[in-house]
């Protein structure tokens, strides 16, 4: 059994998310949605809120879990008995920004990261882009799985 490590803060969840988790579980016998807490970033929404949300978004996916994660991935991955950490591409900008640590990961334990290319139909909706357009006023159902709308509606109420 293969078990791999999907992390992110997933702030929102979106479903260029689901996609990358339920493709990653075509390929690994265990899929772990490692949902961040990055003390060098501010979350829209709190951790006990997006570990809900990627739980109700990749539920029904068999093989795949939700959990909350704090400190170094790669030892959580240790702990998890993980041997692979997935990262999803929506284009070159993201390789630019994953590959250096891929490379740290890999030079601190030896786990290999591997990227899985984003859907075309879904390359341009990133977390952040969601919640500014949700600051704006603007319609962001069609990005993300149920729930989430009425979440970042709340987070954003005065």
């Amino acid at each position: 059994m293969t078990t791999a490590v999907f992390p992110g803060t997933f702030d929102p969840v979106t479903w260029g998310h689901v996609d990358i988790a339920t493709r990653a579980r075509a390929v690994f016998s265990h899929v772990i949605v490692a949902v961040a807490h990055n003390s060098t970033k501010t979350p829209l929404l709190d951790l006990e809120t997006r570990v809900a949300l990627a739980r109700r978004a990749v539920g029904p996916i068999d093989g795949v879990e939700v959990v909350p994660v704090d400190g170094l991935l790669v030892d959580f991955c240790k702990q998890a008995g993980a041997t692979v950490i997935v990262k999803g591409l929506r284009g070159g900008t993201d390789y630019d920004y994953e590959r250096p640590m891929a490379l740290m990961n890999r030079s601190l334990t030896g786990i290999e990261t591997v990227f899985i290319t984003g859907d075309n139909a879904l390359s341009h909706v990133a977390s952040s882009l969601v919640r500014d357009v949700a600051r704006h006023g603007g319609p962001i159902g069609r990005y993300v799985p149920d729930g989430v709308v009425e979440a970042v509606d709340e987070a954003l109420r005065p």
